[in-house]
């Protein structure tokens, strides 16, 4: 085994009301003044601003609050709350919400050092850079941006860049599963199932798997695995809901470690071109991915087929039991309510060659990392699988 060098969050916590009754003490404990909330504006109607806000408040911290964060997080946005944290002096970033908000909050948080615009860091070398505290607050279990030290941002050719250094961990989660209760069926299931994935590519990496990822990612797959159903069909279950939550940011902490493979760099691309939300196009090729790698993988498919799965899966052979875990995939995509073929989504088989052009010239890191060697052909074929 090569070394292992390992993030994560300096402290997590995972209760219920955590965010009205913990954050402003634990913004005083890190001598925050001013701080700026980083959000959208659906985040701000639910009222969770408000409760955020005043928690601060009650604390004497000022509050500053960005509501015009937006999906795949473009540049010009990213620099407009930049300058909002300048011009206020900003000495603590809260990100609230989706995946989107936390990583325009991570990006934010590196405002004290002297660039002029976002897109003059995207492939720059951020070691030397400071940061002031980072909060990273979830409405949704599922990105586990809240745990890891990636922010994924749409520079201005429409490409998505990822700046990936410790430097822009989060110093807190808070994981609060009130925040989650309103969401609807089909945004919990897309981000479920986008959790799940984050656990299974971190456990079956190729080039960066550890023992305290797999740790990781067997409890998190455990925990959303077993409350999946419960939380689309009862949704209002606090206890699902938290189990759920912390399940996602289990992965996040196993995936920004161990790395994702060619579900993600098969996903992307229609996340790109044809705005698909990143959770449901994980969903969409999972399956067809998982299958492809059986003949490298199914050993360890098949350690978290018997992790999730004991009674089915104990007494027969790797590949029947990875075969067990791709099946229950299909069935969790099925009855999720999610649309999973590609021509339900206006996505013809015209378009494929132009995706897969797209994974394999943009998304080789990704490729990498698979268990199994993929190419132009094969990307083809696996699009072509769920036309």
């Amino acid at each position: 085994m090569t070394g292992i060098e390992f993030y994560s969050n300096g402290h997590i916590i995972s209760e219920v009301n955590s965010m009205r009754d913990k954050l402003g003490n634990l913004a005083k404990q890190y001598a925050a003044t001013s701080a700026m909330i980083v959000t959208d504006a659906g985040i701000k109607q639910l009222g969770y601003v408000d409760i955020a806000q005043q928690s601060l408040q009650q604390a004497g911290i000022k509050v500053i609050v960005f509501d015009n964060v937006i999906a795949d997080p473009p540049v010009d946005m990213v620099n407009e709350a930049i300058s909002s944290a300048r011009y206020h002096q900003c000495d603590l970033i809260i990100g609230l919400g989706g995946g989107s908000s936390i990583d325009t909050a991570k990006i934010v948080a590196l405002h004290a050092n002297a660039f002029d615009s976002i897109s003059d860091i995207l492939d720059a070398d951020l070691s030397e850079f400071k940061k002031v505290p980072l909060f990273a607050i979830p409405t949704t279990a599922g990105t586990g941006a809240e745990s890891t030290f990636v922010s994924v941002i749409t520079a201005i050719d429409g490409s998505k860049k990822a700046i990936y250094t410790p430097k822009i961990l989060p110093d807190v989660a808070i994981l609060d599963a009130t925040l989650t209760l309103k969401l609807p069926r089909h945004i919990t299931a897309a981000t479920a199932l986008d959790a799940m994935v984050h656990c299974i590519e971190a456990y079956t990496s190729r080039t960066k798997k550890n023992p305290i990822s797999d740790t990781l990612a067997i409890k998190g797959l455990q925990l959303l695995w077993n409350n999946f159903e419960q939380v689309l069909n009862h949704g209002d279950d606090i206890r699902a809901r938290t189990d759920m939550l912390l399940g996602s940011t289990l992965a996040g902490i196993a995936f920004v470690n161990s790395s994702v493979a060619a579900v993600h760099g098969l996903s992307y691309p229609l996340s790109i071109t044809f705005h698909i939300p990143h959770g449901h196009g994980n969903a969409l090729v999972m399956c067809p991915v998982f299958a492809f790698n059986l003949p490298e993988a199914a050993p360890l498919y098949a350690e978290l087929a018997r992790a999730v799965m004991p009674v089915q899966t104990n007494d027969i052979s790797d590949l029947a039991a990875a075969n067990q875990l791709i099946d229950q995939l299909k069935y969790f995509l099925q009855m999720s309510g999610l649309k999973y073929r590609l021509s339900e989504l206006d996505i013809f088989e015209d378009d494929i060659p132009a995706l897969a052009d797209i994974v394999i010239n943009t998304y080789m890191r990704l490729i990498e990392t698979n268990p199994k060697d993929i190419d132009l052909e094969q990307v083809n074929a696996i699009y072509k699988e769920i036309m």
